[in-house]
């Protein structure tokens, strides 16, 4: 399957359902917010990025995505101390009210810490918490994801500072309209901090690795690895914002790699959600375009 920013091709399976809703006038399901996190780091002179493979039990099993889930009511009742920029400035890059926004960020945090193992957390706003792979730590991440305590109260009782500045917006992502489980998701990128690393701890997922993300489009296209749109298109702009950096400023002056990830995620637009539509061409070929 080819895709870019333009579109990709539509499967028979999700053609033939699109035309099934349409004509029994199907009526579209209400998506649920949701939150997931591009997780970095180095990789000699390039960059790699966490991906899980979802159980074949659930919904979009066997596919290879990002760390991330729906936004849990306890995100949205969160009160716990905040670094970065404050609601009301997430409220514009996100294109929500400044409560919506608090509660997909700390959904990004809480979801990378629950499926990855990583705490974009520290004692204060300038500090990110070290190594969290201790046996304790295990225990209150195993609470977290049963819903046993909240992302707010952990924070609270090992008195750190949620480190929202950590998480970079990326996209928005809306499942198209015919499909029966719908969710409204936003994309983040953040390096994964000093002195942490990613653990196979999620119940989710049933294998983890880190892959350059070129890589990872290459063994898509080859069939090797199963991705949604939304992944490959996100990994392809990732690399793209990379290249593009290194072209615009030269290795040396630190222009490409993780820098132009970040710089370029300045001027994304994170507010305005990409919704994959069916458009049939004039010689009846069936694709989605991204509008």
């Amino acid at each position: 399957m080819t895709i870019d920013g333009t579109g990709f091709p539509a499967p028979p399976a999700l053609v033939e359902h699109a035309r099934r809703f349409h004509a029994e006038g199907g009526t579209p399901a209400t998506p649920r917010v949701a939150a997931t996190v591009l997780l970095l780091r180095p990789a000699g002179t390039d960059f790699e990025v966490y991906v899980i493979r979802r159980v074949a039990a659930m919904a979009f099993g066997g596919v290879y995505a990002f760390p991330g889930g729906g936004v849990d009511p306890s995100d949205s009742e969160a009160h716990l101390d905040w670094a970065g920029p404050d609601p009301a400035t997430w409220a514009g890059r996100l294109g929500v009210t400044p409560e919506a926004a608090r509660a997909v960020v700390c959904a990004a945090a809480r979801e990378v810490f629950e499926e990855a193992g990583v705490l974009l957390a520290g004692p204060d706003p300038d500090t990110v918490v070290g190594d969290v792979s201790g046996d304790d730590w295990e225990a209150a991440r195993q609470d977290l994801e049963a819903r046993r305590r909240g992302f707010a109260g952990l924070l609270a009782e090992r008195q750190l500072t949620l480190r929202s500045d950590l998480l970079l917006p990326w996209s928005r992502w809306i499942t198209p309209e015919f499909e029966p489980r719908r969710f409204d998701t936003y994309f983040f990128v953040a390096l994964l901090p000093r002195g942490q690393r990613t653990r196979d701890v999620s119940g989710e997922a049933d294998h983890t690795m880190w892959v350059r993300p070129a890589d990872a489009l290459a063994r898509a296209r080859a069939g090797e690895l199963t991705m949604l749109p939304p992944t490959l298109v996100t990994l392809a702009e990732v690399v793209a914002a990379a290249a593009g950096g290194a072209a615009a400023g030269g290795a040396g002056a630190g222009g490409g790699g993780l820098a132009a990830v970040a710089r370029a995620s300045a001027a994304r637009d994170a507010a305005t959600p990409v919704t994959p539509r069916l458009h049939v061409a004039e010689d009846g070929t069936p694709h989605f375009t991204l509008a």
